[in-house]
């Protein structure tokens, strides 16, 4: 039977979180949305898929409007019983972003009630984490995916925890929910870092249990979670198989390439380049912005009162600087001084937290501490990338799937949960009655000497410590002297002003923590001191990044592209065509896809050799482009900066088509001979074609003045072709080679598939009339969706029989 009283603080939990998220994404209940980013280009990538949607009832897994051509798998898919997804929009009642700020609190609440926190304390702790500025900063980018992931960490970590106390129905079950959960959320890199938490508490487990001779329950343990993780795998099958299966063909996959764009050797890849890999890794200096929001600036474009940089431009301009360059040089001072390219919000874990986290260092015994701090300082190391070499280095070339992901900087989230769960304990442990008075005042004393003495060196003496230059402002003073001393005063400002911010914040709260010890205030008074403390230092800064400000009319959102004159003037044509519009990052936009089929697109895991046959033909910034690979794509249209300065519509006359009949294979024998040769051939005569792939093949083909192949049906996973010839044929077609789902049938009859010109399918057609069919009919969905249904069955069976057998003992 369920117990009320039990129930009562959860139901309390959850409409004190529903308020809070509520609050605090305020214009949600006005009917508004958040812009951001990524879901902007996520609707222009999806739109042909949802449009066939909405006239099919059914689902395409193919979109020909970004990249050529591609899966729908890493865009937007819904896969048959998918019950678990059902589960998490249930969960995710309140409208987003509320729902996943909701996510974030019910969750690390839930873990919080397992390690036995006062539901008080476990309620403050959630806001506290819920509101950390890394996890808000991820709406406004609109990292939904990694948020969605993240949510659902403490989750998993809850159901772990409850099978290693013995608790192991309630684990199993809360266990293979939540991996089922975190899975769902389709963000593998976030997974896979949860993946290296939850080694490192598996790791310290052993040791303890070999200590204490309880290797029985630890195997026992491991077995139950091991079953539950495989069942919450295979609930996600369809998914997991189907991004497995593209993984193979996209750029986290290896490449067969030996040469680079200009001719240089290098090694085939088995993953993405080291250099894109650690292109964002954070600073080890830039590690105090956990402490400190603005250590290092905050954002690329941190706001400034009484910017010194703004009045030194304008009194430039009074001075004879142009006023362009002035707005060009306040655009661009940053005031970010670390070690990334761009940042949308410092990692700000909180004050308040960090001096809770040192307190439970002294506080906190047993295997927790151990795996809170030795997976915080694990994930901190591995966020320095680059800045750590020989560490990353070694994960990069020897750890399974680690080359697989950018932004090494993200491990830090394993940090940003782990430093308010040890932080909460600290606290739990202050108010227990089972801790010395003496060690809690011993333990308070040396956490203020450490946190509150580091504060105090950098409000004091910290804009003396460091130089607060980048090399870019250097050149920048070197062409406008005085930029230099302008950039590193605002920059100075904010860090001072922070850093005097996180100082009251530490020595407040010590303060507060000193009266309780002193039995001058009670333990009511200090957690709501606490909340009043944490929630104004978290919010506060939060709201620097993602606000009201980035709220708008829901319409704006649904439909954020607006139709220029060109893109009416390129939709006059009812043809299936490709559009090229370089004036714009044509392989990071993808409203281009929202109205056509686009050459380009936007997506983090493009498809493999479509990015290769850009990187050595379609060079858009060097303006080195080949005709003849825009022409074999069927790129009809072309969108340039003319004259004027102003975007201008060309047609491209020399454009393949759909399909054509080649005279002759050109045969290669590697991956490097076969894209070089596209520069030196006519698309539109000949083939380029692997002799691997050759077999029975002829390479000439004889020429027929009357021969006609033309698409009659288009439908974005299924295309319908005619062809009349009176000799045998080659057909080259202007759509994307992918072996996994493409089929080709002649009158019916399926036939072999060529990939050619390093990218293109193409067929071999016999002479007469024929209907040519390429239908989409990717196994992995069926396959999935069998082991899904088995995954759900076994769940439910062995959650229902265990229960059974235990109601009986």
């Amino acid at each position: 039977m369920i117990n009320g009283k039990k129930t009562i603080p959860y139901l309390i939990a959850i409409l004190i979180f529903i308020v809070a998220s509520l609050a605090y994404f305020s214009p949600v209940l006005k009917g508004k949305k958040i812009q951001q980013s990524d879901i902007t280009q996520y609707i222009g990538s999806s739109k042909e898929i949802k449009d066939f949607r909405k006239d099919y009832d059914a689902e395409p897994y193919w979109t020909n409007t970004s990249f050529g051509g591609m899966p729908a798998y890493v865009i937007s898919a819904y896969y048959p019983h998918d019950y678990i997804k059902k589960l998490d929009r249930l969960i995710r009642f309140l409208p987003r972003p509320a729902d996943y700020l909701f996510l974030y609190f019910i969750g690390f609440f839930v873990l919080l009630m397992t390690l036995k926190v006062d539901w008080k304390l476990a309620i403050i702790g959630a806001l506290g984490f819920g509101f950390s500025t890394y996890l808000i900063s991820l709406f406004g980018a609109g990292h939904n995916g990694k948020a969605h992931a993240i949510a659902y960490m403490p989750l998993v970590i809850s159901g772990i925890l409850l099978v290693f106390q013995r608790k192991y129905l309630f684990g199993f079950i809360l266990t293979a929910l939540a991996m089922s959960l975190e899975l769902a959320a389709n963000h593998v890199q976030m997974t896979y870092y949860l993946f290296f938490l939850i080694l490192i508490f598996g790791i310290v487990q052993l040791i303890e249990s070999i200590k204490n001779k309880e290797l029985p329950h630890f195997a026992k343990s491991i077995g139950v979670l091991l079953v539950a993780v495989i069942l919450a795998i295979g609930t996600n099958a369809t998914n997991l198989l189907a991004t497995q299966e593209y993984a193979k063909h996209s750029t986290r996959s290896k490449s067969e390439l030996t040469i680079t764009p200009d001719g240089k050797e290098r090694e085939a890849t088995s993953g993405l380049d080291k250099d894109y890999i650690t292109q964002y890794s954070y600073g080890k200096l830039e590690t105090f912005n956990l402490f400190i929001p603005r250590f290092v600036g905050g954002t690329s474009h941190e706001e400034v009162k009484d910017s010194e940089v703004r009045n030194f431009l304008q009194d430039a301009v009074n001075d004879g600087l142009n006023p362009d360059d002035a707005n060009y040089l306040l655009n661009i001072a940053s005031m970010y001084w670390g070690a990334q390219p761009f940042v949308a919000a410092p990692a700000y874990i909180g004050a308040i937290f960090i001096f809770l986290f040192v307190l439970a260092l002294f506080l906190v015994k047993g295997n927790l501490k151990k795996w809170l701090v030795a997976a915080t300082i694990f994930s901190i190391l591995m966020s320095w990338g680059k800045n750590f070499g020989f560490l990353t280095d070694f994960f990069i070339d020897y750890v399974p799937l680690y080359n697989k992901f950018r932004a090494v900087s993200s491990i830090q989230v394993i940090a940003e949960l782990c430093i308010p769960l040890l932080g909460i304990l600290g606290l739990k442990e202050l108010f227990s009655s089972d801790v010395s008075k003496d060690l809690k005042i011993n333990a308070l004393k040396w956490t203020t000497i450490i946190v509150g003495g580091l504060a105090l060196l950098f409000t004091v003496g910290g804009t003396g410590l460091f130089t607060f230059e980048t090399p870019v402002d250097v050149q920048i003073d070197e062409q406008v002297s005085g930029f230099l001393e302008a950039v590193v005063a605002d920059r100075q400002t904010l860090f001072f002003g922070d850093s005097l911010r996180t100082l009251s914040l530490v020595l407040a709260f010590a303060g507060i923590l000193l009266l309780f010890l002193k039995e001058k205030i009670t333990q009511t008074i200090v957690l709501i001191g606490f909340a009043v403390l944490l929630l104004f230092d978290l919010v506060n800064v939060d709201k620097r990044y993602v606000n009201n400000d980035y709220f708008t009319s829901a319409r704006k959102v649904k439909k954020p592209f607006k139709k220029s004159s060109i893109d009416a003037e390129i939709l006059k044509d009812k043809s299936y065509y490709r559009v090229a519009d370089f004036t714009k990052s044509i392989f990071n936009d993808a409203s281009t896809s929202y109205f056509h089929k686009s050459i380009g697109g936007y997506s983090a895991v493009k498809p493999k050799r479509y990015q290769e046959l850009f990187d050595f033909h379609v060079d858009v910034r060097n303006k080195n482009i080949n005709p003849e690979v825009l022409n074999m794509l069927n790129t009809k249209y072309i969108v340039n900066i003319n004259g004027k300065g102003e975007r201008a519509l060309q047609k491209n006359r020399n454009a393949n088509g759909n399909a054509w009949f080649v005279q002759k294979l050109k045969v290669v024998k590697s991956a490097n001979e076969e894209i070089k040769a596209l520069d030196s051939i006519d698309t539109k005569s000949t083939a380029i074609i692997r002799n691997k792939l050759l077999g029975n093949l002829s390479k000439q083909f004889e020429i027929d003045s009357l021969a006609t192949i033309k698409l009659t049906d288009y439908k974005a996973n299924a295309l319908t072709y005619e062809s009349s010839a009176n000799t045998n044929q080659f057909a080259v077609f202007s759509d994307m080679y992918y072996k996994d789902g493409w089929n080709a049938y002649i009158d019916g009859i399926k036939t072999p598939i060529y990939k050619v010109n390093y990218v293109l399918r193409a067929i071999s057609i016999p002479k007469g009339t024929h209907k040519i069919e390429f239908n989409f009919e990717p196994k992995v969905i069926k396959k999935g969706n069998t082991i899904t249904l088995i995954s759900y069955g076994l769940l439910l069976l062995i959650s229902v029989g265990w229960f059974f057998v235990e109601r009986r003992k």
